[in-house]
């Protein structure tokens, strides 16, 4: 309470937020750096005169990221596995997290069902058994061998089985009523209130799948079939041997960038996809966290 006219100084308000603003800032620099050091010429960015603004400004490294080497070509490898991986996850967490958000009592067997995916989410099969599963099957150099191992994300299951949980029994029960299928109650009643639901769950998975490396780098024999992260780790430890093998002509994209500028780029080019998607799904994810956490 202020006094002879005096505020009282919140000094928990002043650290709160200097804290935040330094914290964003040491989140944001180093992406600020890297994309200056991406439109930087060569030269510069070898004698380090380069920091949060580019010098000699050129667009090189991405004329070779997008044109010149195998960019292009992993990107729409890894945008196919999000749309194809992203929907079967959506899919099969619906069918399974609906039925496993009743009481035992209505659906025989259900602790069973969630000791096996719990068991599955703590204990995994291991790196050596699910490759052989996978080469078994003759998945091996195909988009499903990204895909289909992951097919079914319990953890995120689990959570949208709490989201099912938290909508009142009522509006299944007067959709019954009104002679409703199961299958109608899911699609048109309980999906479109479990958007946010479905988007929080839906960036985890596009996140997931798009970050993912190392089942490329395992599953995938031939560097054409590599989904773009696994092209970027691959590139970050020899770029020079990806210049190379580059359709283009390797010496004028010798002249124009180097190993830093053009990892720089990539890199840019690689996060700028999820940078996009992210503040359209930021309102439902959002709102997705606290859904359910009040009940009327």
């Amino acid at each position: 309470m202020a006094r002879n006219g005096i505020k009282k100084i919140n000094f928990f308000a002043i650290f709160n937020y200097t804290f935040l603003a330094v914290t964003c800032l040491i989140c944001v620099l180093p992406f600020v750096n890297l994309l200056a050091v991406s439109f930087s010429g060569n030269s510069a960015v070898a004698a380090g005169k380069v920091v949060f603004l580019p010098v000699d400004f050129t667009l090189s490294s991405y004329e070779f990221a997008l044109f010149g080497g195998k960019f292009t070509r992993a990107l729409m490898v890894s945008l196919t596995r999000v749309v194809l991986g992203v929907g079967i996850n959506i899919v099969l967490m619906v069918i399974t997290a609906y039925p496993l958000s009743k009481p035992k009592s209505k659906v025989w067997g259900r602790n069973i069902y969630m000791c096996f995916f719990v068991i599955t989410m703590l204990i995994s099969g291991g790196m050596i058994p699910t490759y052989l599963v996978v080469s078994s099957l003759g998945l091996k150099d195909s988009i499903w061998a990204l895909i289909l191992p992951g097919a079914l994300p319990v953890y995120n299951m689990i959570i949208l089985m709490n989201f099912f949980r938290g909508i009142p029994e009522a509006l299944e029960e007067a959709a019954v009523i009104d002679g409703a299928t199961p299958i109608q109650v899911l699609v048109k009643i309980l999906l479109p209130i479990l958007k946010p639901a479905l988007a929080t769950v839906g960036l985890f998975c596009i996140v997931a799948h798009w970050n993912d490396w190392f089942s490329g780098m395992i599953y995938m024999n031939d560097i054409n079939k590599y989904p773009l992260q696994t092209y970027l780790q691959s590139m970050l430890v020899n770029f020079e041997d990806l210049m190379r093998q580059s359709d283009t002509n390797i010496q004028v994209i010798l002249s124009q960038i180097n190993a830093r500028t053009g990892r720089a780029a990539q890199l840019f080019l690689g996060a700028l996809p999820v940078i996009m998607i992210y503040p359209f799904l930021q309102k439902y994810f959002t709102k997705g966290l606290v859904l359910g956490s009040v009940k009327g």
